[in-house]
């Protein structure tokens, strides 16, 4: 198979498809890769190292799609990437497909198989290829947190973990998945206060064995959120319903209870948030602030340190990699139903099923659309 991996173009991206030993490991399979100039540059891959690998080097975007069979990225196609999809394509890359409409319609249009990386799930219904980028996410979201905080940037000029004879910045983290148990690692581990809410016991339970005495949990509900948002110095959401747009559960009418100089981290944003008034922003410019309440909403936060995040999402996804180039995408996900689940679009049908009730599409089984 033809496998290319274009330049990432999205603001501030740096990330790459795939790093020089998983493009070794197709090479040696009888696979070519083909990698655009200067794709993995901003995180110290240049093309030598590549072509070192196995890789034919292209000048262009275009030549990569022209020639390749799998598109290998890591964000969502940008439009002039998705002008140049074809039917024959397979797309492997993030796709956060809930709520961008126009997306959705190009990639619906363009006939291509899209393969998601935040829908494919393991043997234990978790989202093994979601789990490295959330995990840097969550940890992001507490240095961010405490950039906001300080004045020059908007913020309260609060010290996330105070010093002695001050109280520290009391954090709130909404959702205790992978982005909220990182988050809370990193929060406790300055000296913040933590409060963690989620409605599952175990999950509860779980972070009382890890953390003890040094955080609190919380039932979520409208009241327990109201209730510790007003006093907090950081708020960070991290809930996720796997493909489906993430639940508004801190409201603008929320933002006048709480304090000013606050800050709402909203790492859903690539479902579309969890705070009303969240809006995707970028590395370039990060925050706005509404109501007297900074929002850092950047819709790509693991781009930030983007070596340290393409080494750890290329480990989770070379295996599903190898697979679709080794067997062709049909037979690979027919084989894996852990894979299927990734399938999202195939020959213009919708075939996961909150992207298709969120977006109004009719939904058609993975299985199913394979197969017709």
């Amino acid at each position: 198979m033809r496998v290319g991996v274009p330049k990432e173009i999205k603001n501030n991206e740096y990330r790459v498809g795939l790093v020089p030993a998983t493009v070794r490991e197709l090479s040696q399979r009888g696979h070519e890769v083909l990698v655009e100039t200067s794709a993995g540059a901003g995180i110290g891959l240049e093309d030598d190292v590549y072509v070192a690998a196995g890789a034919t080097i292209l000048p262009t975007a275009e030549e990569v799609f022209d020639k390749a069979e799998m598109i290998v990225k890591v964000k969502e196609p940008q439009a002039v990437e998705r002008a140049m999809l074809r039917e024959d394509h397979v797309l492997f890359t993030y796709l956060h497909l809930a709520p961008d409409a126009p997306q959705t319609e190009e990639l619906v249009k363009s006939g291509a198989t899209c393969i998601a990386y935040e829908t494919v799930t393991d043997r234990r219904g978790h989202l093994p290829l979601l789990a490295p980028m959330s995990e840097v996410a969550g940890r992001l979201s507490i240095q961010a947190g405490a950039w906001c905080l300080e004045k020059a940037h908007g913020g309260s000029g609060v010290l996330l973990g105070g010093v002695p004879g001050v109280e520290p910045a009391k954090v709130v983290i909404i959702g205790g998945g992978v982005v909220g148990f990182n988050a809370c690692q990193m929060a406790a581990g300055l000296g913040a206060r933590v409060v963690v809410l989620d409605v599952s016991a175990d999950v509860m339970a779980h972070f009382d064995a890890i953390f003890a005495s040094r955080i609190e949990t919380v039932y979520s509900n409208v009241e327990s959120i109201e209730r510790h948002i007003s006093d907090a110095d950081l708020v960070v959401g991290g809930v996720l319903i796997p493909g489906a747009a993430a639940p508004k559960l801190v409201t603008r009418e929320h933002l006048s209870a709480m304090r000013q100089g606050s800050v709402l981290v909203d790492v859903a944003i690539d479902q579309g948030g969890c705070f009303e008034t969240s809006k995707a922003t970028t590395h370039a410019e990060p925050t706005y602030i509404v109501d007297g309440i900074v929002h850092y909403c950047v819709a790509n936060m693991p781009g930030a340190v983007p070596r340290t995040s393409t080494f750890a999402l290329n480990n989770v996804t070379r295996p599903f990699t190898l697979a679709l180039a080794d067997l062709g995408a049909k037979q690979a996900m027919m084989d894996n139903h852990h894979l299927l689940a990734g399938l999202n679009i195939h020959r213009g049908k919708v075939t996961y099923e909150d992207v298709a009730r969120d977006l109004g599409y009719e939904y058609v089984p993975a299985r199913e659309a394979l197969t017709l």
